[in-house]
């Protein structure tokens, strides 16, 4: 798979700095007033009125202050000049879209920010009620996931170069890290040809189902079809972990249900990730798969 494995490393935050707990430092913008054109009605999309945005932008500012430098932390004053042109050149019905899309604009300009917190107010909304404020507050961030790839029809490697250009071209998507492939028999008993597995860390701005959602989506225009349980697949991508998140629903659990048991899940992971704990049973990949390796050896 050349350059694109192994070694590949996205530039920016090096690893864990977005995640660690020292990295929680808070730049603080209150009330910033904006003339802006947003609202359900017909007058508020035409006439404009006065909006006033808090922002909480959480990032490191432990090197700018040791530093006394600009260069290490996020521009407060040109964060004021982002957010005011954004709120000028587009156009919501609600609040909650006004706060949902600039938050995620907000994330996706300053890369040095772990997570941005706002809150939109609206004054002047066509109430006609005596009130003083209405507002919209959101909490937004980027989040660390880490997905297994898989493939044992047609043109596996191209079909996995194929869902990691996906991966990489996706504006919600950051790709981090991709490992080395590996050839692996297949797993669950259904006899087909060999497969090729990988695994890959991102860091993205969509929840867990958003992110399944978008993963299904890079799936299907590889030709997957769901037919056979643990069948044969052009594409396979599926969720292993989303931060430290237990979760469960009708369509996903995370962590991956029985990845202890899978060698072409961690062999991988070692590759990319060999010190990330499982956050049930807090054993790290290396530690999981020294553990698979052991027991299959009896």
């Amino acid at each position: 798979m050349g350059a694109e494995q192994g070694g590949f490393e996205a530039p920016g935050r090096s690893e864990g700095e977005m995640y660690s707990e020292w990295a929680k430092d808070e730049i603080r913008i209150q009330r910033l007033e904006v003339f802006a054109h947003h609202g359900v009605y017909a007058e508020e999309t035409e006439n404009g009125q006065y909006f006033y945005v808090n922002a909480v932008l959480y990032t490191d500012t432990r090197q700018a202050g040791r530093e006394d430098d600009l260069e290490h932390t996020v521009n407060y004053g040109t964060v004021c000049h982002f957010i005011t042109d954004w709120m000028q050149a587009n156009t919501c019905l609600l609040l909650e879209a006004v706060a949902e899309k600039l938050a995620e604009a907000i994330l996706l300009e300053y890369r040095t920010l772990a997570a941005v917190e706002l809150e939109i107010e609206k004054p002047y909304a066509p109430i006609r009620l005596p009130f003083e404020n209405v507002s919209v507050k959101v909490r937004r961030s980027w989040h660390r996931a880490y997905i297994a790839m898989g493939s044992n029809l047609g043109e596996k490697e191209t079909n996995l170069l194929s869902g990691i250009q996906a991966l990489k071209v996706h504006p919600q998507i950051v790709l981090k890290k991709v490992s080395d492939m590996i050839v692996t028999k297949p797993y669950g008993g259904v006899e087909q040809e060999d497969f090729l597995n990988g695994a890959l860390e991102i860091e993205t701005l969509l929840g867990p189902e958003e992110l399944l959602e978008a993963l299904h989506e890079i799936e299907n225009a590889a030709g997957r079809r769901r037919v056979v349980h643990w069948g044969p697949r052009t594409l396979d991508l599926d969720i292993l972990f989303y931060d430290k998140l237990c979760y469960e629903s009708e369509n996903l659990v995370i962590p991956h249900p029985d990845l202890e048991n899978r060698t072409f899940v961690l062999k991988p992971m070692v590759a990319i990730a060999p010190w990330l704990r499982h956050p049930v049973s807090g054993k790290t990949m290396t530690t999981l798969l020294r553990d698979l390796t052991f027991n299959q050896d009896l």
